[in-house]
Parts: structure tokens; C-alpha cells; sequence
């Protein structure tokens, strides 16, 4: 194609060469655009629609590599309850503090998300479902732990977290519902145990 431009008359050949360049930027622009729907634009983490793209890709990779692949979902505890005493600024701060600590306690391959208004998942590759396991109490502990200072006070929080590791023939879905189910699992043993 370069040899035909060639071939052009000079307004011709420039004229291509614009229309070129136009095509590159546009598909620039449309990669940034694509990251911007797939990223929270508060904690510049992957928001559902990036996570849920991500475990399809994980699906794939599990099922024909036979891979150990966990995921984590985290739901932070009387988030509401921040929000409303110390307004969304409030709330925006503990989830900054929240999603930090998640973030930092995990390797570069692993991919982290907002997934709800007070929920984070975490897809962690070539995990044991023990890892995993330790994993999750690790990250209660790290986010029970987080003094967020907000104006004069001191916001605390703690969450939940549970996992599931992927299965053969796993569907988003699935996958999702069984780390979720989980965590209500931890609620009803965190009571029985208060």
C-alpha cells in the first residue's frame, strides 16, 4: 500500500498521509475511551465492567492451562453508616484508604476492582486455595487496622472478605455468586462468634 500512495499525485499522496494520521489518533482516542469505561474514576482501579472482562480472560486461561486462579470479593462494613455521618467526602476517603491497603497487599499480576459501592474483588493467579484463604484474613486485618483521618476524627472500618477459587467451565457469574456467598458466610460466623 505505501508504494501505491507513492504513485499519487503530491495533494493526493498528503492528503492520505493526513487521513492516516487521523486514523492512528482516533484509535487513541478510543483506547483511552475504552480504559475510562472500565476504570472507577475515584480510585483509578478497574471498576466492575474492566473486573468482569478480566475473569473472562482468567476463565480462558484457567480452563486450558489448568491454572490456579482464586478470586476475592471485599465488602466493607457500615460503609453506609460513614457516608451518612460524615457525607460522601467522608465515605470517598475511607474507600481511598480501603482501596490502598487492598491494592498494596497484592502481587502486579493480580488485578484489583471496585465492584459495588462498598465492594472490591481481586483475581489473584497461580494461587492455592489456602493462600487464597490466608490471603482474605489478611486483608480484614490490613483494612480492619486503617485509621482514615477525616476532619477532626479518625474514620475506622472493617470489611469482610471471602473467595472462591475458578472451576472448570466457571461462568462470571458463578464465579462471583460463590465468592459472595462466602462472605455472607463470614458474616454469619463473625456473629455467631460475638
Amino acid at each position: 500500500m505505501p508504494e501505491l500512495i507513492q504513485l499519487l499525485p503530491g495533494n493526493l499522496r498528503k492528503r492520505v498521509k493526513d487521513l492516516e494520521q487521523e486514523l492512528a489518533d482516533a484509535r487513541e482516542r478510543i483506547k483511552e475511551l475504552e480504559s475510562k469505561l472500565e476504570t472507577d474514576p475515584l480510585l483509578n482501579i478497574f471498576n466492575r465492567r474492566g473486573f468482569e472482562r478480566e475473569l473472562k480472560r482468567a476463565l480462558v486461561y484457567a480452563n486450558r492451562y489448568h491454572s490456579n486462579v482464586a478470586v476475592l470479593t471485599i465488602v466493607l462494613d457500615n460503609f453506609k453508616s460513614i457516608n451518612d455521618r460524615y457525607s460522601h467526602l467522608g465515605g470517598e476517603a475511607v474507600l481511598m484508604a480501603a482501596s490502598e491497603a487492598i491494592v498494596s497487599e497484592q502481587r502486579s499480576s493480580d488485578v484489583v476492582a471496585r465492584v459495588g459501592t462498598d465492594a472490591f474483588a481481586v483475581l489473584c493467579w497461580n494461587l492455592s486455595e489456602p493462600d487464597a484463604t490466608a490471603k482474605a484474613r489478611l486483608i480484614e486485618a490490613i483494612v480492619g487496622a486503617l485509621e482514615v483521618p477525616f476532619a477532626k476524627d479518625a474514620l475506622c472500618v472493617t470489611c469482610l472478605a471471602g473467595h472462591t477459587m475458578l472451576k472448570r467451565f466457571d461462568s462470571p457469574e458463578n464465579v462471583i455468586a460463590r465468592a459472595e456467598a462466602d462472605v455472607r458466610l463470614r458474616r454469619r460466623q463473625r456473629r455467631q462468634a460475638a
